[in-house]
């Protein structure tokens, strides 16, 4: 690319509107542009690299025979009601109606529809396995929409699915899927972890999730300090260090007045008990059913946990006057002993001994509860993990990273077949649901990741295997004949030699184009400048400091060895 006759620019200040270093420098480089709340528009540079990672993440899908499709994103919206997940995608969905009043939505992800496809293939156990996959653009009315790329409102997502006939043949299918993508990132230069996740509406037996660490990620990766246990904070198993016993004998239960005391932080200091001693109760709305959820006073409820474990879809805390009804009290005073509602309890509550709750009585509380006093018809691990748990794997110490999650990988089982009929008829002759497979990847947010894990203050530092343009000759001089024709020379015979690169021969100082090389993440510069004179040009390495003299006639072989060791 000549610069001087080509779509480019480049800006000196941060963007006002953009909250992320990712957004700021892609859009400080001119590779994306803002169109409104979580919509971008790529540019041209910003559309080679989102064009070289899609070739990356194609050339290892290929590679395990998957083949690669096109679906539609204008989708009829029954086809999201009949497989069962049209609610939970709630208000996330765009929705339209037609000019018949017919509705259709957005594509938000796209099983169903491979599903369809594979319907028109899958007859018996001999058709399987296989894999299809495509490059589609999803629509997700993102509330909050921020980052830059990170959270947006459209994006473009690489989705894969595998059909096969058993659990077997799913591992088999979801090993190649998994490698692949390992491969993919390894390539694309990005730093991650694989974390064990949440299902949440893609359903099914496994997820795990791909999460490029960098301080930005909106995810918290639950990680030890001995082992590799790994996982997404919505799911990580809590074993606390230790349980608190205050004594085997059970002590009689005694109704307390405590005025105005209504949080752990207030009682705890009005009885001048510790936060461990207490047992917080609070009230849930869960799909639309009044519950009350147990927890230790020193710890918070995962509500990811709580909801897999009642099975539910909705999961919120209940109003102020739902409080009020269920408990007779004002919200801060609820408890287990003597109420009338469904109640959930954590697991870590059942060694507790002469604990302290609310009396469902406004500005009392009762001590010495014993979980013998009310009936939990819950138990289970509802408790949020935090740094310093014990790991659930090996007992060492738990710590926290953030992560951008940039892929993931489900084992659906036949969640999605069973709902939509996709059957086989297997080696007996009997109908079975066909077991399936889900992996996505987000090429934009990955784009964004490189550009969160990879910039200094100079710009982006882009891997050379997804740079826009692998070198950047900058002639310091457009009117000198000699310095034009050498670097015109250098420029064509890069090229000739497959190294994509940059010619920048605008008329501009010499510090704005070295300026402008940095803030684009270009790997390597050519200076063509006084040098020639000497037949010497100047090489640079965007992540060192000094230059390095090299010949002329040595230049285009000395770039092919650093692109040669850089990949």
């Amino acid at each position: 690319m000549r610069l001087k006759d080509s779509f480019f620019y480049t800006y000196r200040e941060n963007i006002k509107d953009e909250d992320s270093i990712s957004g700021n420098l892609l859009t400080r480089a001119g590779m994306v542009k803002k169109t409104s709340s979580g919509v971008y528009m790529y540019l041209p540079l910003g559309y080679k690299v989102l064009n070289n990672i899609i070739s990356i993440i194609r050339d290892e899908m290929n590679k395990t025979g998957a083949q690669e499709v096109l679906m539609p994103s204008l989708i009829s919206e029954e086809i999201y009601i009949s497989s069962g997940r049209r609610a939970g995608f709630g208000s996330d969905m765009f929705s339209l109606n037609d000019r018949f009043n017919k509705p259709y939505v957005l594509g938000p992800t796209h099983e169903e529809l491979f599903l369809m496809a594979a319907k028109m293939k899958i007859k018996s156990y001999k058709d399987m396995p296989f894999n299809i996959y495509q490059f589609q653009t999803k629509f997700r009315d993102e509330p909050r929409p921020r980052y830059g790329l990170i959270r947006v409102r459209e994006f473009i997502m690489k989705d894969a699915y595998s059909f096969d006939s058993d659990l077997d043949g799913l591992d088999k299918s979801y090993k190649k899927m998994f490698d692949a993508y390992c491969k993919s990132f390894d390539r694309i230069g990005l730093k991650y972890a694989v974390v064990k996740a949440d299902t949440g509406v893609m359903g099914g037996l496994l997820s795990e999730e791909f999460q490029a660490i960098t301080d930005i990620g909106e995810d918290v990766l639950v990680m030890c300090d001995k082992c590799d246990f790994s996982s997404n904070l919505e799911i990580a198993e809590c074993v606390e260090n230790k349980t608190i016993v205050e004594s085997s004998k059970k002590l009689e239960k005694e109704l307390i007045h405590t005025p105005n005391a209504k949080t752990i932080e207030e009682v705890s200091k009005f009885l001048n008990e510790s936060p461990d001693k207490f047992v917080k109760s609070l009230v849930y709305k869960i799909d639309n059913k009044l519950i009350l959820v147990l927890i230790k006073g020193d710890r918070e409820i995962n509500e990811t946990k709580l909801r897999k474990l009642l099975n539910a879809t909705s999961v919120e805390l209940a109003d102020f006057e739902s409080v009020k009804k269920l408990t007779g009290a004002n919200v801060g005073f609820a408890g287990p002993v003597g109420i009338d509602t469904t109640i959930v309890m954590d697991k870590n509550i059942q060694g507790l001994t002469n604990f302290i709750v609310g009396a469902n009585k406004t500005d009392y509380h009762f001590k010495n509860v014993n979980i013998t006093d009310f009936r939990a018809d819950f138990i289970g691990d509802i408790c949020q993990i935090r740094q310093g748990d014990i790991c659930p794997k090996c007992g060492g110490n738990i710590y926290f990273k953030k992560g951008i999650e940039v892929g993931n990988t489900f084992k659906l089982g036949t969640k999605y077949s069973k709902s939509l009929g996709l059957e086989y008829l297997d080696n007996n002759g009997k109908l079975q649901s066909v077991v399936m497979g889900s992996y996505g990847i987000g090429p934009g947010r990955c784009m964004s990741a490189v550009v969160e894990q990879s910039n200094d203050e100079k710009g982006i530092i882009w891997p050379v295997s997804i740079a826009p343009y692998k070198v950047a000759i900058v002639l310091i001089n457009s009117k000198d004949s000699i310095q034009n024709n050498i670097a015109n020379d250098i420029y064509k015979k890069l090229n000739d030699n497959g190294f994509e690169s940059i010619l920048d021969d605008r008329d501009e100082r010499a510090g704005v184009k070295f300026n402008d090389m940095d803030l684009i993440g270009i790997p390597f510069r050519i200076v063509v400048g006084k040098g020639v004179e000497r037949e010497i040009v100047e090489v640079k390495s965007r992540i060192e400091k000094d230059n390095k003299e090299v010949r002329i006639d040595e230049v285009v072989g000395y770039i092919k060895e650093l692109l040669k060791n850089s990949y």
